[in-house]
């Protein structure tokens, strides 16, 4: 079943293209006709996109791995970070930080540095500094937060990154490129969709079409992330289940251990005196074999020459 449908599209306004004298020939395949002046987006190839891309990056969020979504235009900002926030995913929507995915390591000290200027504010030595020192730790906490305070979640390379407008967000996609993370991005008939991965032919001017598209891939990041937490319980019962089992042959062998430890006590408690009795009887009877076996012994030599010469 399609995510969004023809009229959904339609009433966002995600057919509209740019004039015709801005296109960018690339996009041919994609536009359906001119009418005015203006290029008519063809929804149908519209559509196809959209489930593509919900599909691949459902997935991604399934493996647990994170989507960078990029929106630093006007009118895509509070859209974008009001949506990606409910799913936890980073997102930046200010000025584009050069080198945040080429020169990652970099960016990751800016964050500590966030990290350790609220650690700082809740010591006791933030009271003793002067209150010019005060004003500008607290200042350029808020100039890092403006920038990177969606992004402290992501410890490392994204997998992935949503870009609303391709051609405004260049050097993003650029430096996504240039590392191999795959591109999602809503584009438009003055775009060049080559070198992006999953190519969404849309109006990405339009407030209503980005808030509609966007909210289909959070939808999808939903849904995967529900999918990895119902597996991870599955497993969990499953490896409960394993370890009961494995521990029950244990119980009943220490069980059986105990009883013949019982049984053990018992016998050297009560068998000695038992024992003892035997014992003299065995003496005695020794003793009467001996004799008998003494009378029972043939004569010497000497004594059967005797007889015989009697």
């Amino acid at each position: 079943m399609p995510r969004t449908d023809f009229q959904q599209l339609l009433d966002a306004g995600s057919h509209f293209g740019h004039l015709k004298r801005k296109w960018n020939p690339n996009m041919q395949p994609y536009i359906f006709m001119e009418k005015n002046g203006i290029h008519i987006i063809d929804l149908q190839k519209t559509i196809v996109k959209i489930d593509e891309a919900a599909a691949a990056i459902k997935q991604i969020s399934k493996s647990g791995r994170k989507v960078l979504f990029v929106a630093t235009k006007k009118q895509a900002k509070d859209i974008v970070s009001e949506l990606v926030s409910s799913v936890k995913m980073p997102y930046v929507t200010e000025r584009w930080p050069g080198g945040m995915l080429t020169n990652f390591p970099t960016i990751r000290k800016a964050v500590k540095k966030m990290v350790s200027i609220d650690k700082m504010t809740k010591d006791t030595a933030w009271e003793k500094l002067s209150k010019r020192e005060k004003l500008q730790i607290t200042r350029q906490r808020a100039k890092l937060e403006k920038v990177l305070g969606s992004i402290v979640d992501l410890t490392r390379l994204p997998s992935a990154l949503f870009v609303i407008d391709v051609m405004k967000e260049k050097i993003a996609v650029r430096e996504a490129q240039r590392l191999g993370i795959p591109v999602f991005g809503i584009v438009d008939t003055n775009s060049d969709p080559n070198g992006i991965d999953f190519v969404i032919p849309a109006n990405d001017d339009a407030s209503q079409s980005i808030q509609l598209i966007t909210g289909v891939m959070v939808e999808a990041i939903r849904e995967g992330l529900q999918e990895r937490r119902v597996e991870r319980d599955k497993d969990d019962v499953e490896s409960d289940g394993e370890g009961e089992e494995e521990e029950m042959p244990r119980r009943r062998r220490t069980r059986k251990t105990v009883k013949k430890a019982e049984v053990i006590e018992e016998i050297d408690t009560e068998v000695p005196e038992e024992m003892e009795e035997i014992d003299e009887d065995l003496e005695v009877g020794l003793e009467e074999e001996e004799e008998a076996e003494e009378d029972a012994e043939p004569d010497s030599d000497e004594e059967v020459e005797e007889e015989e010469e009697k």
